[in-house]
């Protein structure tokens, strides 16, 4: 009996060794690259960028750097920044950073999420003066910018909705009819903005922001955590609350109001914010990360075939990548949640990537 459990124990073992070893083979090199060292410089579509200054872009970030009486550390995402502020200065307009407080607000570096734009921005010396000696808000000449940026990160569900300089900076631009840009948590930006004839900011505008399903599964506890969910919180506000699928691109357009779901929203938000400013954004190619996005969104919506297709379509552009990761990250996300059919069909799409 104990030799028949033995086995039975051992060719689980063997099996899952097996699959362990299967599934990092269909990640190739791509946890090898290193993009440490990247400089703008090196890069093609940041160094041809326009040099005429067509106006000026406020970016905001959080001061705050605790996540609520956890005692972990918070802060302002990185990617949400730095993607943000390249699409900005590329398309010829200067970039100014302000926090809440003013000073070096703490960041936050997911290393999955990192690609060469990120660690280049690590790597600016001039963008990083920037954000280490950020303006206080409450400071800053507001008339002297054609839009502002919220950035994301859960610092700002604290100090975003509750500080008083930020509400009157989204209020002088909505009254000012300049753009607004916002992703993930930066929406938290808009709670209690009020009109002086009492008509909150969010009042029927489309919004999409972290939704309440991408919060909890992520901090199953985040309601005893955060001082609100942002999604709950904007609809009770008169949002129309635009929620994508989990963890992909989704961005919302309400007239110069542009939000994106989450950091994988950035780049569109960016470059519809250009738009919003009235000029066509310089063509950029596509991240590998981007066209991972695309091919869940298409499969999410189209289907696991077409989804397939559009693989193929990109296998044979030379010029086009695929992160393999972000798409393993998803098929792993499925399979935690129980969704089976649904892991093992986008194990098979990642298998398909060349």
């Amino acid at each position: 009996m104990f030799k028949k459990i033995g086995l039975i124990i051992l060719t689980i073992i063997i099996c899952i060794t097996s699959f362990v070893a299967w599934f990092i083979s269909l990640l190739g090199d791509e946890l090898k690259t290193d993009y440490s060292q990247q400089s703008p410089k090196d890069i093609r579509y940041i160094s041809q960028g326009i040099k005429e200054s067509r106006g000026r872009i406020l970016a905001v970030l959080t001061s705050e750097d605790t996540l609520g009486a956890t005692g972990k550390s918070t802060g302002y995402e990185l990617t949400e920044l730095a993607r943000a502020f390249y699409v900005f200065q590329t398309n010829g307009f200067t970039v100014d950073v302000a926090s809440v407080e003013g000073g070096e607000p703490s960041m936050v570096i997911d290393s999955d999420d990192m690609g060469k734009f990120d660690y280049a921005f690590l790597n600016d010396e001039k963008a990083m003066l920037k954000v280490k000696n950020s303006f206080a808000i409450e400071s800053v000449s507001l008339s002297n910018y054609d839009a502002i940026y919220f950035v994301g990160g859960k610092g700002a569900m604290f100090d975003f909705s509750s500080d008083a300089s930020i509400k009157a900076a989204v209020s002088y631009f909505w009254q000012t009819n300049k753009v607004i840009a916002a992703v993930c948590h930066g929406p938290a930006a808009f709670v209690d903005v009020v009109s002086a004839t009492g008509e909150y900011f969010l009042e029927n505008k489309k919004v999409s922001a972290f939704t309440n399903s991408e919060e909890l599964f992520l901090i199953p506890n985040a309601k005893n955590i955060f001082p609100f969910l942002l999604e709950t919180k904007l609809t009770e506000q008169g949002a129309t609350f635009i929620a994508g699928e989990n963890y992909l691109n989704q961005v919302s357009i309400h007239d110069n109001l542009i939000t994106g779901q989450n950091p994988w929203s950035v780049w569109e938000v960016a470059e519809e914010a250009i738009k919003a400013l009235g000029y066509e954004p310089l063509p950029r190619v596509k991240t590998p990360e981007e066209n991972s996005i695309e091919i869940l969104k298409t499969f999410a919506t189209q289907g696991h075939d077409n989804a397939l297709k559009l693989i193929r379509e990109i296998n044979q552009n030379p010029s086009a990548n695929i992160s393999r990761l972000t798409i393993a990250t998803h098929a792993l996300v499925a399979g935690i949640k129980g969704e089976l059919y649904k892991s093992s069909r986008l194990l098979m799409l990642l298998n398909a990537v060349e």
